[in-house]
């Protein structure tokens, strides 16, 4: 099927964040969009505003009749569906053409310049801020992101004016490797998803054969220290990128009064006083290898400089929802171990005088399986541990793993609470005299309490 000749487009989990592009860009393009998710969120609401017609009970009869025709009919689906689904059997079962996310986004890019960034962690930001740095530059860009901008309020960009395209490369089910990058960026690789991957070997492998998909005399920018083993082709060239080592890096790093200033060191030239527009430490990294894309791609240094302090971050990617001298609430997306030591360790240099409260609500009941002891460590960083149920997301319980297997390996110095999901509120409700540094953190449903623990707290 062409993308020309289709005329109605039908989305199997319509409301995850990059399915959520997708079922924009195809509004965009005049088809008709609609769809089936599990549960209503802001960003389903947003979509049905903008066109889509979607639904959230799994119900044949709501299938609307424009996308009953298998000739006119692209369903794209997520890997989370689940297989005995009634609407994906109806699909599946009924001649359509059937394509997972990245399949059609690989469709849509292809013949574009794609510049991509992937890694276990890192790849929404560095993406988010790859896009900015080139849409707000000479240079231009569309952009296909993992998180909603907020320079942009999206998770799509387009243009007219240029060919290159910023894709957030996920590594879920090994949905990457339908692309065909110009620029790819490594940002991490540190095992997850083992239960698509069954051990680290897989994983890592999965990240070398992604590098074999640059394109001729395109480029692989990767992260110091790194494990995977790049085969790219002979034509790409490679370049290494960190904080403060490797071809691309950071010199004279001035942290304090709430702001980070770098200078940005690349093979070509320095750009002195680049200020963080999202001051966390983290983003020296981030920030290092997006400004490295956006150059290679002929970004000016003044287009750099201006563009990374303007940048204002992804949704959910530490998100200040109160930023007081006396009260700070923050939101983050981080659910893998490292990412939440990187989140830790950000969190203590800027607030390193203030008691800091995090509330963690683990992702999947697998990962928590396979990470709960790296998990603990992690959260051991932090002053005050409140652990959440774990939000299953696609998956069924697995006996015996619940947010106590973390809980029972949290450091003893550490003040220790279980919080039931339907308790969050009633615990920042009886805590909030107290609170000095609140952090929401997970991937799970807890950032829809967020705006109520903001409320709960201003009124303290």
């Amino acid at each position: 099927m062409e993308l020309k000749d289709i005329k109605a487009v039908y989305f199997l989990g319509a409301g995850g964040i990059g399915m959520s592009a997708l079922v924009r860009y195809f509004l965009r393009e005049g088809k008709f969009v609609a769809g089936y998710d599990r549960t209503p969120s802001e960003l389903t609401d947003r979509l049905s505003e903008e066109g889509a017609v979607l639904h959230f009970e799994e119900n044949l009869e709501l299938v609307p009749e424009e996308c009953k025709n298998p000739e006119t009919t692209l369903v794209v689906y997520t890997p989370a569906i689940p297989a005995d689904h009634k609407e994906w059997n109806l699909f599946r079962n009924g001649n359509f053409t059937v394509k997972k996310r990245a399949e059609v986004l690989g469709i849509i890019t292809k013949g574009k310049l794609g510049v991509c960034a992937a890694g276990t962690h890192g790849k929404t930001t560095t993406s988010t801020m790859t896009a900015h740095l080139m849409h707000s530059s000479h240079v231009d860009c569309a952009a296909f992101l993992g998180g909603i901008s907020k320079n942009y309020k999206s998770n799509l960009i387009l243009t007219d004016k240029s060919d290159y395209v910023v894709i957030e490369a996920d590594e879920y089910d090994r949905s990457f490797l339908h692309l065909e990058p110009y620029i790819a960026t490594i940002t991490s690789a540190d095992p997850d998803h083992l239960d698509i991957y069954g051990n680290k070997e897989n994983y890592l492998e999965a990240f070398a054969q992604f590098t074999e998909k640059i394109k001729e005399n395109g480029f692989l920018i990767i992260h110091e220290g790194l494990e995977v083993k790049p085969r790219t082709k002979e034509s790409v060239k490679t370049y290494t990128y960190g904080r403060d080592k490797g071809d691309f890096h950071a010199e004279n790093i001035r942290i304090g009064n709430g702001e980070i200033i770098i200078d940005y060191v690349s093979p070509w030239q320095r750009i002195n006083d680049v200020k963080l527009g999202v001051p966390v430490s983290i983003n020296i990294d981030n920030g290092v290898a997006s400004m490295a894309m956006a150059e290679i791609c002929g970004a000016t240094a003044d287009e750099l400089r201006v563009g990374m302090e303007s940048f204002a971050g992804a949704d959910r990617r530490f998100d200040f929802h109160i930023k007081e001298d006396n009260l700070v609430l923050i939101s983050d997306y981080a659910h893998h171990p490292d990412e939440v030591r990187a989140c830790a360790k950000s969190i203590k240099e800027l607030y390193n005088d203030k008691k800091i409260t995090v509330m963690f609500q683990p992702h999947l009941y697998s990962r928590t399986a396979d990470f709960y002891k790296e998990f603990a460590e992690s959260l051991s960083l932090f002053d005050k541990v409140i652990l959440v149920d774990i939000y299953p997301a696609r998956e069924k319980p697995m006996p015996g793993v619940t947010s106590k297997l973390i809980y029972d390996c949290l450091d003893n110095r550490v003040e220790k609470m279980m919080c039931g999901r339907n308790e969050v509120l009633e615990f920042v409700e009886q805590e909030k005299e107290n609170i000095e540094v609140l952090v929401s953190l997970g991937a799970g449903d807890l950032e829809n309490d967020v705006p109520k623990m903001k409320e709960i707290l201003k009124n303290r």
